[in-house]
């Protein structure tokens, strides 16, 4: 059996993320949009990245936090960017992926990851096109010969 976990995010300004928590966006539902797009593209990863092996996967699954604003001491939100200060709210996302396959799947959890990013910034960007796409990185991965493996927090 092999596992792997990933994860990424989606900063943006208030006024975007509150018409994603409020499922107001006119180009429909963003979160399960992107949660479609993320197995999908998890089960394409072949086709995607070169050289990587067709996979028959077991499981894939997306799940999406919403962070709200970080309010400071001077009751001002705080930014999430260090190059912008209007990204004060982040949709969080995390990949996992399965199989019993003879080969890991990071790539595949990445990549999932990866494309629920991209399907959000598609969706909310008429909104606002000043997002960032941040933090993607495989968090933990099991099985093979190098056994179990998990990141530095």
């Amino acid at each position: 059996m092999r596992t792997a976990r990933a994860s990424g995010k989606v900063l943006m300004n208030k006024t975007t993320f509150d018409l994603v928590k409020a499922n107001e966006v006119k180009k429909g539902d963003v979160l399960t949009v992107a949660q479609i797009a993320g197995i999908q593209a998890a089960k394409s990863t072949a086709d995607l990245i070169p050289l990587c092996h067709s996979l028959l996967l077991t499981h894939v699954s997306l799940d999406f936090s919403l962070q709200d604003q970080n309010i400071g001491q001077d009751s001002r939100p705080v930014a999430l960017s260090d190059q912008d200060p209007e990204l004060t709210c982040a949709i969080n996302i995390e990949s996992s992926v399965r199989c019993c396959g003879e080969t890991g799947v990071e790539m595949e959890a990445l990549v999932a990851a990866s494309t629920a990013a991209l399907t959000i910034y598609d969706m909310c960007k008429a909104v606002s096109k000043n997002m960032q796409i941040t933090s993607l990185r495989v968090l933990e991965k099991a099985g093979g010969k190098s056994g179990f493996w998990k990141a530095d927090d």
